[in-house]
């Protein structure tokens, strides 16, 4: 069975330790790749190996330790410049020629300097209202191609040189027309970039994707989480990018694969964290110094690295947002331990004193319904709590409870061996599923 990983809180839950995981467990059916289909560069995903090894998987598929491939879908956002220097840095880490794993779809669009720069002012701006944004332009290469969907440069654009100076000039323009001069390299410069990735690396049409699903298991590693979905987050701190599991139901079905096939996997931690400005309704600031963070701190673009209590509400939102899971991994298992008076936050209270334990949905496209949600919860604080105490295996139980799903996949540590299927769900965890 196929695998897709989501995070269902705002980031950062553990996505890909997770998946490092799925690819490194012993004993399971193999992954034959890691498929990402959403986000791009901005991804953050930390993973530590059993012998020290620590690296931030943005573009490349967390599994690329144990040697899994990586597809990059016609969904991603793709950074030549950001996955060199990504490529870079695993080759230091032993992995030897990380761009043969990669396999790129030629229909991706390509993020560039452009887009980045133009990112950093709009988000300079706006001040001390600023949204969180990580800097790399993945809104920017979004709302591009949606204004300028013929004119967007794509992955395939970097084996045509006079295609890609002709979409790189328009985008450069049109940008610079609207913003002012940008801090970014010339085209020429970007054209020579860009070509030495298309050389690097497999450039692959939508005949690839089905061919992978037929060879065996797969994992899709998604990026970011739900709360900061395009459609479903609190506006307008949320990303470009749809961060459910909606993505990877699209390829498959595009794939011919049925719906709803694939083992759906929700990431949660025992606590609630947030990168950047928005609602965290739970935030309770000891967490952070309780519980430190060492991939994890201030980003120049970002802004600070935020803890709270598990925010039921929230994240159950989140599932019925996804339209449910199949299993949960739960990470940060070790935390309760350290810090015993970890709790659960059953219900908000608003400003006028009342409460309640659900966040109502909202109708996608609705903005200002969206924005009128996230000024509640700004406002809103913890009310009913739980302390499930330092046992982990209270914690799993009262997890699994709070969002109606089993917990799969236990998580002790950063590595894959601090890893453990949870007790009774052994038939049911994606790791031991037949292809």
């Amino acid at each position: 069975m196929h695998t897709i990983v989501v995070d269902l809180g705002y980031g950062d839950a553990g996505k890909g330790t997770v998946v490092d995981r799925l690819c490194a467990a012993p004993g399971a059916a193999p992954v034959t790749s890691v498929i990402r289909f959403n986000g791009g560069a901005q991804a953050a995903h930390n993973v530590v190996t059993t012998d020290g090894r620590h690296h931030t998987f943005a573009q490349f598929g967390s599994g690329t330790f144990s040697g899994v491939p990586t597809h990059l879908s016609r969904l991603m956002l793709v950074d030549p410049l950001a996955l060199a220097a990504e490529a870079r840095h695993l080759a230091r880490l032993g992995v030897p020629d990380p761009l043969a794993l990669l396999t790129v779809d030629r229909r991706a669009l390509l993020t560039t300097p452009y887009h980045a720069a133009a990112n950093q002012v709009r988000e300079r701006a706006r001040g001390t209202l600023r949204h969180g944004s990580c800097g790399m332009g993945i809104g920017e290469t979004a709302a591009y191609a949606l204004a300028h969907p013929s004119d967007a440069p794509t992955v395939g654009d970097c084996t045509s040189p006079a295609q890609l100076r002709h979409t790189l000039t328009l985008l450069r323009d049109r940008l610079t027309e609207t913003l002012g001069p940008l801090d970014a390299p010339p085209v020429d410069a970007c054209l020579e970039a860009f070509a030495a990735f298309a050389a690097h690396v497999t450039l692959v049409d939508e005949t690839h994707l089905p061919r992978l699903l037929r060879r065996g298991r797969v994992v899709f590693e998604g990026a970011q989480g739900v709360l900061l979905d395009e459609w479903h987050g609190f506006h307008p701190y949320t990303t470009w990018s749809t961060t459910t599991f909606d993505g990877a139901e699209t390829l498959l079905a595009e794939a011919g694969r049925p719906p709803r096939t694939a083992f759906r996997l929700g990431v949660v931690r025992t606590y609630t964290t947030r990168h950047g400005p928005g609602p965290l309704v739970t935030e309770n600031p000891a967490l952070t110094t309780a519980l430190p963070e060492p991939h994890n701190g201030h980003g120049r673009w970002q802004g600070a690295f935020r803890a709270g209590d598990f925010d039921a509400p929230a994240h159950a939102y989140a599932v019925a947002a996804c339209g449910g899971v199949d299993g949960l991994a739960v990470t940060h298992l070790d935390a309760p331990a350290r810090h015993p008076d970890l709790r659960i936050v059953r219900t908000h209270r608003a400003p006028d004193g009342t409460t309640t334990d659900r966040i109502p949905a909202t109708r996608p496209g609705d903005l200002e319904r969206r924005q009128r949600l996230t000024n509640r919860l700004l406002a809103a604080r913890p009310a009913a709590t739980q302390t499930p105490g330092s046992d982990p295996r209270v914690w799993s139980d009262a997890l699994a409870e709070t969002l109606s799903a089993p917990v799969v996949l236990e998580s002790y540590g950063p590595t894959a061996a601090d890893k453990v299927t949870a007790p009774g769900s052994r038939n049911r965890c994606p790791e031991r599923s037949p292809a």
